[in-house]
């Protein structure tokens, strides 16, 4: 017998996705909450709040949920994992699919991605074995960024200044992942615009959010900094010139596009000597009080209830 195919509504039945396994549940936790007190709000009153374990099948399955609003950060939610298994039960999610998720979660992956459109990179390499650190990083100029490929929220990264700082610094990310970046570290302009998708007139729109700038009180945008309230300066729009916002708006969707990403995400940027520099793209940007992009979306006149439905109808997509 054919099964209809229900389209969302305020009836549907909505999992939102939180917590996990990762690094990164407890900024997760907080998502999610908002995320769904946004949900009930709007009158989905079949939303679910779900605290991701091992046991997710069994819950997705025995809570005949419909939809996945996914808010989970860092492994297992945000690098293909969950989104393969919604495939797998039928149920449609938000944000970026598989493949697209795969590929950003991993840093090397994504530079390799947009090396060939164009994209300005900051010079690195990537490293497995601490006895090939030394010789590895010849070609680069400390200061140097040492950050695990595969982590989010700037959890296991340090700058460092010397041989001796790297190698401790290798051993501090190896607790987070075997493979590590190293990266030259510029001082310039710490910027991120969000990349957002939605239909008018039947048509799939792909569009960025004002750039968001910061200055924090840390020495960089760390962790502490990213999730302590006070430590960071939000300056939105950031102050660059016409020309410049133009650039790094384009480039951020093109970025999005040469990933194959799709319903949304956040393409952090350094701007040095007027080159704007791609860091990473994230494929499940937070929804915390204090994450950029609500606050980027607030700045063009969606509210958070409004960029949480923007958000939802992805899954439709």
């Amino acid at each position: 017998m054919e099964t209809i195919e229900k389209k969302l509504n305020k009836e549907s039945k909505i999992a939102v996705l939180c917590g996990g396994m990762s690094a990164e549940r407890d900024v997760s936790l907080r998502s999610g909450k908002n995320v769904f007190n946004a949900l009930i709000e709007l009158g989905y009153k079949n939303a679910e709040l779900v605290d991701v374990d091992r046991n997710i099948a069994k819950v997705l399955s025995e809570g005949r949920f419909e939809y996945a609003f996914n808010v989970l950060h860092g492994r297992y939610g945000e690098d293909g994992c969950i989104q393969g298994l919604l495939e797998i039960a039928g149920i449609k999610y938000t944000g970026c699919k598989v493949k697209s998720s795969a590929i950003c979660m991993d840093k090397e992956t994504t530079k390799n991605i947009l090396a060939p459109h164009a994209i300005p990179l900051i010079s690195s390499v990537c490293v497995s074995d601490e006895s090939e650190l030394e010789q590895c990083v010849k070609g680069l100029d400390y200061p140097l960024m040492v950050k695990p490929v595969k982590e989010g929220s700037s959890i296991g990264m340090s700058k460092v200044d010397n041989l001796q700082e790297l190698k401790d610094a290798f051993k501090l990310a190896q607790k987070s992942d075997k493979k590590i970046l190293i990266e030259e570290y510029y001082q310039g302009k710490s910027a991120t615009v969000g990349v957002l998708q939605r239909k008018v007139n039947g048509k799939l729109e792909t569009f960025a959010t004002p750039i968001l700038g910061f200055e924090t009180k840390t020495q960089w945008y760390d962790y502490e900094a990213k999730y302590t309230e006070g430590l960071t300066k939000f300056i939105l729009p950031a102050d660059f010139d016409e020309n410049m916002t133009k650039e790094i708006q384009n480039i951020a969707i093109k970025s999005f596009e040469a990933c194959e990403c799709s319903g949304l995400a956040r393409v952090d940027f350094l701007v040095y000597k007027d080159t704007p520099y791609v860091l990473e793209i994230n494929t499940n940007p937070g929804m915390t009080d204090l994450s950029d992009l609500p606050a980027q979306a607030n700045h063009m006149g969606i509210d958070y209830n409004s960029l949480v439905e923007l958000i939802l109808q992805t899954a439709e997509f």
